[in-house]
């Protein structure tokens, strides 16, 4: 009886024993949920592919400052334009940048008579490329185009205030060693843009994947000389589209805006005009641009613009190409002029241009 008692107190002790053992381990499946949140997290910081995803936002920067009198020689007449269209995702990080810029040079004389040809068209500094000659006097052996593609390229994954928390010197030069190495030019206007551009950034179809491009074209033809009765004139005029493309290279999306600068000057060569205000865009002057009255149909500048570029969104460029217009670059087709009765003609330039980048 004793010994029955004993072994069923031993079995009893063993199964005690074995069921502590047992009770432990609770928190080993809990160890690996970190891991498979960590793996969700990185796969949703991807570029979205899904149409509307991304913002697109332009800003054209235009200024007369360079101009000159012509005093111990000619005179300048100079219209700088710099261009910065972007596209920032939903938390507002800036997914992909575009920069280029336009230096319009002009010439007269002392007495009052246009140097430059008023049929002179004029590259952006992207088009001109090595010729713009910056890369021997950078510092760091880059052309103008590459340093504003770096630039571009930087600020990509940041949002705006991270950009204007990037160090500047007194003149907006880089003072940040890892941006002084592909930077050396003044990035001012660069940061000034892109706060623009951010803030006026807005849904228009495009996808984080898409591409992003922009098309500048720049002439000077209403420009004039002066006469004993009438001031001369230089009138410089830049139209823009900011482009994005899905992959299989159909526009998504589609900004345009133009800028209009006018620099007066007088038969003896003393310019007339304050150089001191920066002309706007059309898209900034809205309403005070003052076509809607006479425009026929009712709309001003921006809206006309806006319609054009809802117009070709779905397109491929080449369809954008084919677009018909008479010789004075209006719409042909009777649905389009119901909403675009401003000329198109440059519209589909810059278009064009831009579907003809990266």
């Amino acid at each position: 009886m004793k010994k029955t008692l004993a072994r069923l107190i031993a079995v009893w002790s063993i199964l005690l024993i074995f069921s502590g053992c047992q009770s432990n381990p609770t928190s080993a499946p809990e160890s690996a949920s970190p891991s498979s949140s960590g793996a969700s997290s990185s796969a949703s910081a991807s570029p979205s592919t899904s149409a509307g995803s991304a913002k697109t936002g332009l800003a054209i920067l235009t200024s007369l400052t360079k101009s000159k009198d012509a005093a111990s020689g000619d005179g300048l007449a100079e219209v700088d334009a710099t261009v910065v269209g972007v596209m920032v995702d939903k938390k507002g990080k800036i997914v992909k940048c575009a920069i280029d810029a336009v230096e319009a040079k002009i010439g007269f004389d002392k007495k009052g008579q246009l140097k430059t040809p008023a049929t002179t068209m004029f590259k952006t500094n992207d088009e001109l490329g090595d010729a713009y000659g910056l890369k021997a006097v950078s510092g760091i052996g880059k052309e103008w185009y590459e340093q504003a593609s770096a630039f571009a390229k930087y600020v990509e994954g940041m949002t705006i205030d991270d950009v204007k928390n990037i160090k500047v010197d007194e003149k907006n030069y880089p003072t940040q060693s890892d941006l002084k190495a592909t930077v050396s030019i003044s990035i001012g206007n660069f940061i000034k843009g892109l706060e623009k551009a951010v803030n006026n950034a807005k849904n228009g179809g495009a996808a984080e994947t898409d591409r992003l491009s922009l098309g500048i074209i720049t002439g000077m033809s209403q420009s004039k000389s002066a006469s004993d009765s009438m001031e001369g004139l230089v009138y410089v005029t830049s139209t823009v589209a900011l482009l994005t493309r899905d992959t299989a290279g159909k526009i998504s999306g589609c900004i345009l805006d133009e800028t209009n600068s006018s620099i007066n000057f007088t038969a003896q060569g003393r310019i007339t005009t304050d150089l001191a205000v920066d002309p706007q865009s059309k898209n900034e002057l809205k309403d005070a641009v003052g076509i809607k009255e006479q425009s026929g149909i009712g709309k001003e500048w921006f809206e006309q613009a806006e319609a054009f570029a809802k117009y070709v969104r779905g397109k491929m460029p080449g369809e954008v190409a084919g677009i018909a217009v008479d010789e004075k670059g209006f719409a042909v087709s009777s649905e389009l002029r119901s909403s675009v009765a401003i000329s198109i003609a440059d519209f589909k330039a810059a278009i064009a241009q831009a579907a003809s980048g990266v």
